[in-house]
């Protein structure tokens, strides 16, 4: 008899893990917390790497027919002059770009396809208040309305994200490594004619990165740790000013930029748990390792997660075999990219993102971003490390869930 999988948080590893299970045919339940998926300005950057498993999976077609954009370079400017860092369009893989698809569009076609598998339950504005302990086990969580859910001697897996309640209820430890900013998010409309892609400017000590969205700007305005309330303080006229001077295209903004509600906060951490695991227990994804957003790697970081825990714990609890000396397993596969990319963000927040807000920034561009505008093949590096990324999964679960006899049209009823 196959044991049973709870998991916290609908987010993408919650729901590339959820389906990945109940395609393997473990009964799953996923607790979300919030009503619906929407939420704007979350993580909306799908990378070749998780189009990759999209294709295992044989959902690419069906995924890239729900409204995206396409991203297959990058560039900056510093000082005025444009750079151009980044190539995916030569990447070997199915999907050789960055796909710009509201994350609520993502997870609501994870939903879709995961509840075609009739033992698939999602559970909508369903807060995981803590979990439930049997002889030094967790065996279940319980919800925020009292009620007690257990696992059966399965699994509950942690997908909540960086606001993991999580950590603290099971006494992890995380290793903070620090962040010396944080972002204000705000769309700006995009003429006709401007030139798309993925752009970031540097320029009089500020930064912003923009991101084509087809008929608008989704911009990233980088702030020193902690500073927002003084800068909305300051009032909106202050920061249209601001945004002008970096990006005199995007002028006049004075109908556009009207009121500081506009600007989205996010806090930027980054961090890593020591240990992922426990008797009965799993963290991944954010909740496990809180990433910065450069690169835009954290939400395909997280379902890379999802899949290596697949792969390694589903088959077995299909059977209904014990995987509490597996646990430890996903943490050994998946701890090395977590590393060396956490090691790359520092370094970038280190050796500019710091400086620049300190004042102290470059005044030209760094050889390096010089050097990769000079040769448009060393553009293929980083566009590889971003798509791809560091040990890259490939599905490996076993796909032995029956399915319902037609897919839910419409999106499927939730509790």
């Amino acid at each position: 008899m196959s044991r049973s999988l709870l998991v916290i948080g609908g987010g993408p590893a919650g729901m590339m893990a959820a389906l990945l299970f109940a395609r393997a045919g473990v009964p799953v339940t996923v607790f979300e917390k919030h009503i619906d998926f929407f939420r704007d300005f979350r993580g909306d950057t799908v990378h070749p790497s998780t189009m990759e498993i999209l294709d295992q999976l044989g959902l690419l077609d069906m995924f890239l027919a729900r409204p995206h954009s396409r991203i297959d370079s990058a560039q900056t400017r510093f000082g005025g002059k444009d750079y151009k860092l980044g190539d995916l369009s030569h990447l070997p893989t199915p999907a050789p770009f960055i796909a710009m698809m509201p994350q609520w569009e993502f997870l609501d076609f994870l939903r879709d396809e995961a509840m075609r598998y009739p033992h698939f339950t999602l559970h909508m504005k369903a807060k995981v208040a803590g979990l439930v302990e049997e002889n030094g086990r967790v065996a279940g969580v319980q919800l925020d309305d009292g009620r007690i859910i257990t696992d059966g001697g399965g699994l509950v897996i942690a997908a909540d994200g960086r606001g993991s309640i999580v950590r603290d209820n099971a006494g992890f430890e995380a290793e903070i490594l620090g962040a010396p900013m944080d972002i204000l998010w705000f769309p700006i409309p995009k003429s006709p004619n401007a030139q798309g892609g993925l752009r970031g400017v540097v320029d009089g000590g500020a930064m912003m990165v923009m991101i084509d969205r087809s008929d608008y700007w989704q911009c990233a305005y980088l702030i020193p740790k902690d500073s927002a309330e003084a800068l909305k303080a300051e009032g909106i006229a202050a920061f249209r000013a601001r945004i002008e001077r970096l990006a005199p295209e995007l002028a006049p903004l004075d109908t556009v930029l009207t009121d500081v509600a506009q600007l989205k906060l996010l806090s930027v951490a980054l961090d890593r748990l020591k240990n992922w695991s426990k008797p009965g227990l799993l963290v991944i994804g954010d909740a496990a390792h809180t990433m910065s957003p450069i690169g835009g790697v954290g939400i395909n970081l997280a379902i890379q997660d999802a899949v290596a825990a697949a792969n390694i714990l589903a088959g077995p609890m299909a059977q209904g075999a014990a995987i509490d000396a597996l646990l430890a397993k996903v943490q050994a596969r998946r701890m090395l990219p977590t590393r060396l990319i956490q090691v790359g963000q520092r370094l970038a927040q280190n050796g500019l993102i710091t400086p620049l807000l300190q004042g102290k920034g470059p005044t030209k561009a760094p050889w390096i971003v010089r050097l990769l505008d000079r040769y448009p093949l060393l553009q293929r590096i980083p566009g590889r490390m971003v798509g791809l990324g560091i040990r890259r999964e490939r599905v490996e679960s076993p796909e032995g869930g029956a399915l319902n006899p037609l897919p839910l049209a419409g999106g499927a009823t939730q509790t």
